[in-house]
């Protein structure tokens, strides 16, 4: 060899010596990309913060060239892309390139950093190179990636051709499925009477002693159109019967006992025949209705003078506590000889008379599905709230059921089912503060199904602390128990929240175990899920290499 060759060959030699690049002459020939099986690996810190990854690189044939040294060297990246610490590489050597580094550890005592890890394949045909590691992370790293520095410099460091994503890293939190579980409640429907009731008065004017009822005197008119209002709906609806109506005269403190209640009855007659005339109603009906009469006695009057601030009123009241077991005749007697008496008279006795009804009727029940679909539109009111839910199961849409609940709670505003279920809907179309609305009478509520429905709302408000507090005292329904979980895990508690939701052996579950360093049971559940949920599918694939 001439001296000048020499000299080339002893300059390349000392330069690979002094920076142990072992510069490779050629380069590579990229004929094709290096390739990591399995792709988007995904790696999950466990609670000893440590992840174990088992991958592959595939070498394309001619990747680099005969002469080239190819260095692949995994790094640990945090988020913001900082390298955190660098892993054991693959290195791979030509034969042309592994004889030049046998001469030079023979002629010049040349110390291979790579002499224990290196491999020597043949370039022309493509392969793949298994990579195993086990990593250990950072204290308190959650997410980041593993990426892997291609090079053919010989030392890799000097000139990357390459860079390629092994892994991303993940906090397995992250992948929870944060999906609440509802229960829509269900009530039994049974076809019974039901029976109602109610009660009204009619403040009366009478010609004194008389008991025909004059429409122009005082607010008469006014007084049995009301009368009228009231019970119209019960004697003429087709969907009414009635069981009984009666009108009670109510009489008057001063004057005879006997006179004044049958005067009250009169009274009371009378009301029934205005209301049967102006009803029409028919004699079968008519014969329901009753009258009678009773002493009003002289109660309202002190009453009316303890309200008034009337100095004389603990003298009335010494007499009827006196004379008690006395009718009110007896009672009448001394309070007339009170010096007050014109007083009282002209003050306190009540000019108007009162007329009292009581009514109880039947609503029918419905004998068809079609009927009470039928009924509903018209006359919802006729509805008690067992028949209002049979409808809203007939109803053939969601936003047609929820207007069916919305009317279940304008007559009962205590239904558990139709809260829970209107808060439902809300809920699955993402509308939160109708939820909240819809779900506030479930506060308190000793039904857990329902509960659950509340702390749902909550959730979707950012009220995590107060949907803890309920599920944590309904815990008797797996739903409330499963939601629970998810919240404990959002907030750190792992360990319980692991206990809620291993029962359910789902996605949740899996990610948990994983958390908690429960691999073995975590594989057992994902073996048992579809593998066409996308999220089971990965968490599969990282079992996998675990």
């Amino acid at each position: 060899m001439d001296n000048k060759r020499k000299q080339h060959r002893f300059i390349w030699i000392a330069g690979m010596a002094a920076s142990a690049c072992l510069l490779a002459a050629c380069g590579t020939s990229q004929k094709g990309q290096i390739t990591v099986e399995p792709s988007g690996l995904l790696l999950l810190p466990d609670v000893s913060e440590r992840a174990e990854v088992n991958a592959s690189f595939r070498i394309p044939a001619n990747y680099f060239s005969k002469r080239s040294r190819l260095v692949i060297t995994p790094q640990l990246l945090s988020a913001d892309s900082s390298v955190l610490q660098e892993y054991a590489p693959v290195v791979l050597d030509e034969s042309v390139y592994r004889k030049k580094v046998e001469r030079l550890e023979v002629l010049d005592g040349f110390s291979d950093p790579y002499a224990a890890v290196a491999k020597e394949v043949d370039h022309t045909r493509a392969f793949r190179v298994p990579y195993r590691a086990e990593i250990q992370f950072p204290e308190g790293l959650k997410s980041g990636s593993l990426r892997a520095v291609v090079s053919n410099d010989g030392c890799g460091e000097c000139s990357g051709v390459d860079t390629l994503l092994l892994a991303s890293i993940r906090n397995p939190l992250s992948l929870l499925r944060k999906e609440t579980k509802l229960v829509a409640l269900e009530s039994d429907f049974v076809v019974r009477p039901k029976v109602r009731e109610g009660k009204g008065v009619a403040n009366l004017q009478f010609v004194i002693n008389r008991f025909d009822i004059n429409p122009e005197m005082g607010n008469n008119r006014e007084e049995m159109e009301g009368m009228v209002e009231t019970l119209a709906p019960v004697l003429q609806d087709s969907l009414s019967i009635l069981n009984n109506l009666d009108i009670t005269g109510i009489a008057s403190a001063d004057g005879s006992l006997a006179f004044n209640t049958e005067l009250s009855r009169n009274r009371a007659l009378s009301a029934k025949r205005w209301l049967v005339e102006r009803l029409d109603i028919p004699a079968a009906i008519e014969r329901k209705i009753t009258v009678s009469s009773r002493p009003e006695g002289w109660t309202p009057v002190l009453e009316a003078m303890r309200r008034a601030g009337d100095k004389d009123a603990d003298r009335v009241e010494a007499i009827l506590e006196k004379y008690a077991d006395e009718n009110d005749d007896v009672q009448e007697y001394h309070i007339r000889r009170l010096p007050c008496w014109n007083r009282i008279k002209d003050n306190y006795l009540q000019k108007d008379r009162v007329v009292e009804y009581r009514y109880a009727y039947t609503v029918k029940s419905f004998t068809s599905d079609a009927e009470m679909l039928a009924l509903y539109r018209r006359r919802p009111d006729a509805f008690n709230e067992e028949e209002l839910l049979r409808v809203a199961t007939l109803t053939e849409n969601d936003d047609d059921r929820a207007g069916v609940y919305r009317t279940t709670l304008k007559y009962y505003p205590r239904s558990v089912v139709a809260a829970n279920n209107l808060a439902l809907y809300y809920l699955q179309r993402g509308e939160t503060p109708e939820a909240l609305a819809a779900s506030a009478s479930l506060e308190g509520t000793d039904n857990s199904a329902a509960a659950n429905t509340r702390a749902a709302a909550l959730i979707a408000d950012g009220r995590d602390a107060d949907a803890v507090r309920i599920l944590r005292q309904h815990q008797s329904v797996p739903e409330a128990r499963y939601n629970l979980g998810l919240l404990l895990a959002a907030q750190g508690e792992t360990d319980e929240a692991y206990r809620l939701l291993l029962p359910f052996a789902d996605l949740n579950a899996a990610i948990l175990a994983l958390q908690v360093g429960e691999r073995e049971k975590a594989k057992e559940i994902l073996a048992g899920l579809d593998d066409n949920v996308p999220e089971v599918r990965e968490l599969k694939q990282i079992m996998n290499y675990k």
